[in-house]
């Protein structure tokens, strides 16, 4: 099992950055997927990014690359995704999501981000 706690989210406004955590516990040696989705109101749930361990090989959905970057600190088995020039599309709650290598996915509770002004 896998517990994940996300942290970070608030309301900023246009053109502003946000960073969000997403610390793991429990049974962690065995992820090898890290990643981030959203979901607005009314949508479906979307991908945003992830990255693979241990290549370290990241991926961007195309509305976030260039703006958004994600990281993650294996001291801390922490991920990480910083948000830059965001946009009022932005705004959804964010989902912190792993899987492990036997294909078993684990979710966070989200965060909500809004992006006002």
């Amino acid at each position: 099992q896998v517990q994940l706690v996300e942290s970070g989210g608030g309301l900023v406004q246009p053109g502003g950055s946000l960073r969000l955590s997403c610390a793991a516990s429990g049974s962690t040696f065995g992820i090898n997927i890290w990643g981030w989705y959203r979901q607005a109101p009314g949508k479906e749930r979307e991908f945003v990014a992830a990255v693979l361990t241990p290549s370290g090989i990241s991926n961007y959905a195309g509305s976030v690359k260039g703006r958004f970057t994600i990281s993650r600190d294996s001291a801390k088995n922490t991920m990480y995704l910083q948000m830059n020039s965001l946009k009022p599309e932005d705004t959804a709650v964010y989902y912190c999501n792993v899987r492990d290598r036997g294909g078993i996915a684990y979710w966070g509770q989200g965060t909500q981000v809004t992006i006002s002004s």
